[in-house]
C-alpha cells in the first residue's frame, strides 16, 4: 500500500501523477479514480457571492500534513486500496488554478470512486488549513460550509 501526501505551493501535473499512479502495483490496478478540485471565480456557497481574485492558504507544516495522514488511514482502513495520492497546494492561488488533486487506485472501480470522495469530504472538514479570499468586497477567512460538513458526516453512517 503506497500512500503519497504533498502539501506544496507550486502545481502539481496531472498526467505525471496519473502516470505514477498506474506504475504502483502494476496489472493489479483495476481503477484508479481522481479528482481534481480548481479555485472558483466566485464563492456563493461560503462566501459573500462577489467574484474572487485570490485565495490564500496558509498551513502549519507537520500538522497539515498529519491531519490529511489520518484521512488517509482512514480511508485504508475502510477500503482495499492499492495507492493514494493527495496533493494539496497552498500560498495565494487565483480563479481556474488546481488547488487539489486525490487519486485512489484499486482493484475495483467502488473502492476507488468511494476513497477519493471520502477523502475530498474529509480534507475540506478536517484537513489543517486557513482559507483567506480577497474580494471585490475586501478580505475574509472562510471555513468548511455546512454541505462539507454534513456530507462529512453522512460517512460514518454508510458501511
Amino acid at each position: 500500500m503506497s500512500v503519497s501526501i504533498t502539501v506544496q505551493e507550486q502545481d502539481f501535473n496531472v498526467g505525471e501523477a496519473y502516470e505514477a499512479m498506474r506504475q504502483i502495483n502494476g496489472p493489479k490496478v483495476g481503477a484508479i479514480a481522481a479528482f481534481v478540485g480548481l479555485v472558483r471565480d466566485q464563492n456563493v456557497k461560503a462566501g459573500d457571492g462577489t467574484r474572487v481574485n485570490t485565495l490564500t492558504l496558509e498551513h502549519y507544516p507537520g500538522m497539515t500534513e498529519s491531519s490529511i495522514q489520518s484521512i488517509a488511514d482512514k480511508a485504508l482502513a475502510r477500503w482495499q486500496l492499492q495507492a493514494l495520492a493527495i496533493y494539496h497546494r497552498v500560498g495565494e492561488l487565483q480563479p481556474m488554478d488546481q488547488i487539489v488533486m486525490v487519486m485512489a487506485s484499486s482493484g475495483h472501480r467502488e473502492d476507488a470512486f468511494a476513497a477519493a470522495q471520502f477523502v475530498m469530504d474529509y480534507l475540506k472538514t478536517d484537513a489543517v488549513f486557513w482559507k483567506k479570499e480577497l474580494t471585490e468586497s475586501g478580505s475574509r477567512w472562510i471555513e468548511s460550509t455546512r454541505g462539507d460538513q454534513e456530507r462529512a458526516k453522512d460517512w460514518q453512517s454508510k458501511p
